[in-house]
């Protein structure tokens, strides 16, 4: 009896813990976990730390969050972000840590251009997403510059242009830049500084590519893939100039593809819902995370 006991602490210690897994790293994303509880991973937009999660993670415990944070965004080193396309590989590299890091179907929050990215990873990766809720963003950007209709290699001028502008633009245009660009998209004054200092931090050659990787990138024609349920929170700021009814027939259209899409507006907001409705906003995300 000694003899197997011995035998079986030698051979416990010789193998180690059955569980351990490496740890996830990549040269385009990195990844903290927050909490415990089912799996949610959240993606924030375009420029954007995950700092913007905060107080929504503060208001909802009892989930595991997973808050991916892109290379070349709000301080972290742009890697291998710092040249070529930046939307559909960071799109990748989100599949692979869902996969290597054995969560079973998360759910996905994809803020801007992070709802863009859980498109890409439900409509290219069926099975690895449980549901996905997308936080005021549309499937084509390009059709906000030249019209739905329009192709993306027909809003490819427009969209290097701004890739430019962002790239190339030095202070103190630069800070004037963010801040104007911040006070558009976000109404609570008292956050606004942190925006911008999460976009100042940022790349402006990541920045600039992602922007013209979501003007040209149209993902209406692979929406139909995505069969999980989805939820869209959408917003009609009081700077843009288009009726209420003109921004709910676009986001109707936008995402016709997927029948089962619950499409809620979010009123008294802009763009970033999570700041400025948190409210609402933490109401509609429970009641996702609820459903069955």
């Amino acid at each position: 009896m000694v003899r197997f006991l011995s035998f079986l602490l030698i051979s416990l210690f010789a193998i180690g813990p059955a569980a351990a897994q490496p740890a996830f790293t990549s040269d385009r994303i990195g990844v903290t976990v927050r909490g415990e509880g089912p799996d949610v991973v959240l993606i924030p937009g375009l420029s954007s730390s995950p700092e913007v999660w905060d107080s929504t993670i503060a208001a909802m415990p009892g989930y595991r969050y997973h808050l991916v944070h892109v290379s070349g965004f709000a301080g972290r080193p742009a890697g291998a972000n710092a040249e070529g396309p930046v939307l559909a590989p960071v799109a990748e590299e989100i599949a692979r840590y869902i996969r290597e890091s054995g969560l079973r179907n998360p759910a996905i929050v994809g803020h801007s251009m992070g709802g863009s990215w859980g498109m890409m990873v439900a409509a290219r990766h069926p099975g690895l997403v449980g549901r996905l809720m997308v936080v005021d963003m549309f499937p084509y950007l390009g059709a906000m510059y030249a019209g739905p209709a329009a192709t993306p290699e027909a809003v490819r001028p427009i969209a290097e242009q701004v890739r430019a502008a962002i790239a190339n633009t030095q202070e103190p245009q630069r800070t004037q830049q963010q801040e104007a660009t911040i006070a558009s998209m976000v109404s609570t004054e008292s956050l606004r500084p942190l925006a911008v200092r999460h976009g100042l931090e940022s790349s402006g050659n990541v920045s600039g590519q992602g922007m013209y990787d979501l003007i040209t990138t149209n993902l209406m024609p692979e929406l139909s893939r995505i069969t999980v349920p989805v939820t869209v929170l959408w917003v009609r700021q009081p700077n843009v100039p288009v009726t209420m009814e003109q921004m709910t027939e676009y986001y109707r259209i936008s995402y016709a593809a997927i029948s089962h899409a619950r499409l809620i507006h979010v009123p008294d907001s802009y763009h970033f819902i999570m700041w400025d409705a948190p409210e609402a906003f933490q109401r509609e995300l429970r009641a996702f995370l609820e459903a069955r």
